[in-house]
């Protein structure tokens, strides 16, 4: 259990993290509260934040159920994964948008696994009992 916990602090301090992007790039462009666009740079950075938020609705209980009912280790290493395409998704979404592909698809397939893998081991589990 304590890599899936040590797995949830990083990605909540990525998202933290992002959260600095974003608050970086409002002075940077000079995009005051609570406006929410204004410069295509500021538009880019705060959309990748909330498209991880977004994201970790689905990834944090779905790394827990895959940790719970599957394993622990896999989970925190598909968490990773995770974590990984968030950062590849952010570089690339920054720089253009045409870019944010490759690290929303590692992104996504890491959800996926999780919560597929969790809801399968959560039914294997309530039929075994």
């Amino acid at each position: 259990m304590e890599y899936l916990a040590i797995v949830t602090a990083l990605a909540l301090l990525e998202y933290l993290g992002i959260g600095i992007m974003v608050g970086q790039a409002r002075g940077k462009f000079g995009i005051k509260a609570p406006a929410t666009s204004g410069h295509e740079v500021f538009d880019r950075t705060f959309r990748v934040h909330q498209n991880t938020l977004e994201q970790l609705i689905v990834f944090l209980p779905s790394l827990w159920l895959f940790g719970t009912f599957v394993s622990h280790t896999w989970g925190a290493l598909i968490g990773l994964v995770f974590i990984v395409g968030r950062i590849l998704y952010v570089q690339g979404y920054v720089a253009d948008p045409a870019k944010r592909g490759p690290g929303f698809i590692v992104g996504f397939a890491a959800n996926a696994l999780l919560l597929l893998g969790g809801l399968i081991g959560a039914i294997r589990v309530a039929l075994n009992s």
